[in-house]
């Protein structure tokens, strides 16, 4: 019987760990389904639709996600993710991260990814998306490359939220 699952804290920028290529998953132990549980509970409580392994502190190559509605939950629990193909055809949506707390940026994706993953048993599954769930996939995937959305929007705009976050962050822990 699996353990409750626990809560685990959202880094945030400027942490090392959100710009370091995460590790791959060797083999699908039940720590790692513990920790996909605790990584499922940890982004329903924030609240998010996705969450990378290195937003929790751990490089390794896990994805939550979960763009289905609140009366409909549609969570896919992901381990060693690749984009095996990206559309030509490009859609802009609003975006936010847990690590980059209260900001929110356009960006400009391919509009359909596909992708193949290890589910939480081992299988090998593939899944073709558009809409909010490719932008979501490719917001994670890029989280296991070190990569945040604010690198794909302008650098006025990129300096100015990381400005926002780093005010913020001196506040709180200020007080």
């Amino acid at each position: 019987m699996p353990a409750a699952t626990k809560l685990i804290p959202i880094v945030k920028i400027p942490d090392p760990i959100l710009r370091q290529i995460a590790k791959p998953v060797d083999e699908i132990t039940d720590g790692v389904r513990q920790l996909l549980d605790d990584m499922a509970a940890t982004m329903y409580d924030a609240p998010g639709i996705g969450l990378a392994a290195p937003q929790i502190n751990v490089s390794q190559r896990l994805v939550v996600i979960d763009c289905g509605k609140d009366d409909a939950p549609e969570l896919y629990k992901m381990v060693n993710p690749e984009i095996i193909a990206l559309s030509e055809e490009q859609s802009v949506l609003e975006e936010g991260c847990l690590s980059i707390p209260d900001q929110t940026a356009e960006v400009k994706r391919p509009a359909e990814v596909s992708i193949r993953y290890l589910d939480e048993t081992g299988t090998t599954q593939t899944l073709t998306a558009g809409g909010l769930l490719a932008a979501c996939i490719q917001h994670e995937i890029d989280h296991l490359n070190g990569v945040l959305f604010i690198d794909h929007i302008s650098r006025l705009k990129r300096d100015m939220i990381t400005r926002r976050v780093m005010k913020e962050l001196r506040q709180t822990t200020a007080s």
